[in-house]
């Protein structure tokens, strides 16, 4: 078991489990087997603690990978969140909610929502700690409280668990799908369908590690829902989105996929990105999240936030309009 001293508060928030492997659990891996044992717990969080020794097979340490035999003895120790060594900043963003278990805000387009390679400050979770004293910790040190995420350009409602009983309710509520968003966006690339939907699995690009694409093989499902909101002029769309799973880049895949990428997205884009001659002043992937509808993890009162279209967005649907009348 990883060393350390640790202090009688930390015992307290330490959780132990203990399972025996049945019969018909023979042959299936040590960390599929937990996935479905704890289910508030990630396989990546689960991996990690294997790793570090926090997990145990009949006495002896063990690998994700290991296969299970009948009667094998798990334990399991979840320790406490590490203290957080990332420094509050200041962040721009706006309070749409709060209370003591759920923050809801619009998050402006250009912030990167947790800490990464090349993103160490000014992330909006630097600015969250800035605003509140604690946060869920169930995600670790560097994406305390969160539950989903936007892309950096990409602005609109996020929800952010404040406590672990309400990051453990939105969880389940995104895995169950019932969690409603509506987005905005404009694209590009002529004609679309009225209405329509895609279902195409969706998993890392072969050729571009930080793209994502549909996969013939493998991938995870994705269903993305579009209707038509106004035909633009230079062959563009505003359309409604609605996304019913939530993949990493969904949108940004399954429009470039049918055709017709997010208007100003560089990485989706591909030949059909070239600009209109007249300045519309596109800056960043047209894509906005607009609401977001929900259950309170807690009280059970039903929710919805609205953060209306960004202010860049509207400037360049009304230039577009504006070239619609000449």
């Amino acid at each position: 078991m990883a060393a350390g001293h640790e202090s009688e508060h930390d015992r307290e928030l330490t959780e132990f489990f203990e399972f025996e492997v049945p019969k018909e659990r023979t042959g299936q891996r040590l960390d599929q087997f937990l996935v479905e044992k704890l289910p508030d717990l990630s396989r990546n969080r689960i991996s990690n603690l294997i790793k570090a020794e926090f997990i145990s097979v009949n006495g002896r340490k063990s690998k994700s990978a290991n296969r299970l035999r009948k009667g094998d003895a798990i334990k399991v120790v979840i320790p406490p969140p590490e203290p957080l060594e990332i420094r509050p900043e200041i962040v721009d963003f706006s309070i749409l909610h709060e209370d003591d278990d759920l923050l809801v805000i619009a998050k402006p387009p250009g912030i990167v929502v947790h800490p990464a390679a090349g993103h160490k400050k000014g992330t909006l979770v630097h600015g969250i700690l800035a605003h509140c004293e604690k946060l869920s910790g169930i995600n670790g040190v560097e994406r305390p409280g969160i539950v989903h995420r936007l892309d950096k350009d990409t602005s609109g409602v996020m929800v952010i668990a404040k406590s672990d009983r309400s990051h453990k309710g939105l969880v389940e509520l995104f895995k169950s799908r019932l969690v409603k968003k509506v987005y905005y966006a404009i694209v590009i690339g002529g004609k679309v369908a009225q209405k329509g939907c895609v279902s195409q699995p969706i998993g890392r690009h072969p050729g571009n590690r930080k793209k994502m694409t549909v996969l013939k093989h493998g991938g995870r499902e994705a269903v993305t829902c579009w209707s038509v909101v106004e035909e633009l002029p230079y062959g563009m769309t505003y359309i409604e989105v609605r996304p019913e799973t939530g993949r990493t880049h969904q949108i940004r895949a399954h429009m470039a996929f049918l055709g017709h990428p997010v208007a100003g997205d560089r990485l989706y884009g591909g030949k059909h990105q070239s600009a209109p001659k007249e300045n519309i002043g596109i800056k960043r992937q047209c894509l906005h999240a607009y609401s977001l509808s929900f259950t309170h993890p807690v009280s059970g009162e039903p929710l919805e936030f609205v953060s209306p279209v960004w202010s860049d967005i509207q400037e360049v649907l009304d230039n577009l309009r504006q070239h619609s009348d000449q």
